[in-house]
């Protein structure tokens, strides 16, 4: 279905207001999607990005600033975030020995896991692949790129 079909608008003002709704309906319909699959498996979407960041730096230990530069979606409470997976058993957390204000995190073997078991489904290609092609996707990841200012130094 198209864009003005799903929000019901007739006529947008200019095609750039159409793309900006589009980019805003799809990243909801995105997030339902994911937010519906990583429910699957007891867990939240913001848990999820905290255990792939986790992944990426193992064997080595992550502090609570390191999640919070790499989250995708911003959370304000990311010793609460990381007190729930802990509590899953999918990080561990023990101090610091240079800085004994911070904490190490680490994902656990269950945390591995759990990633094995849904990283394939949390990476929505049964929809991908159904709807666009790779070159689709590709142009698509480029034209997000140049709507950001990437493309011209603009910040992100």
């Amino acid at each position: 279905m198209k864009i003005n079909e799903l929000v019901k608008v007739k006529k947008f003002r200019d095609d750039w207001h159409k793309a900006t709704i589009n980019i805003i309906y799809t990243n909801s319909w995105i997030v339902k999607n994911l937010e519906q699959r990583a429910n699957k498996k007891e867990i939240t979407l913001q848990q999820f990005n905290v255990l792939r960041i986790l992944r990426g730096q193992y064997p080595k230990a992550a502090s609570n600033n390191l999640l919070k530069e790499r989250m995708i979606n911003s959370t304000p409470d990311i010793s609460r975030l990381v007190d729930r997976i802990v509590a899953k058993g999918l990080v561990m957390r023990t101090k610091n020995i240079r800085d004994k204000r911070s904490v190490d995190l680490e994902i656990t073997e269950k945390g591995l896991q759990l990633l094995d078991e849904i990283e394939e489904d949390m990476m929505l290609t049964d929809l991908v692949n159904s709807n666009i092609t790779e070159q689709e996707a590709l142009q698509l990841s480029n034209l997000l790129d140049k709507f950001r200012g990437a493309n011209n130094g603009i910040d992100e």
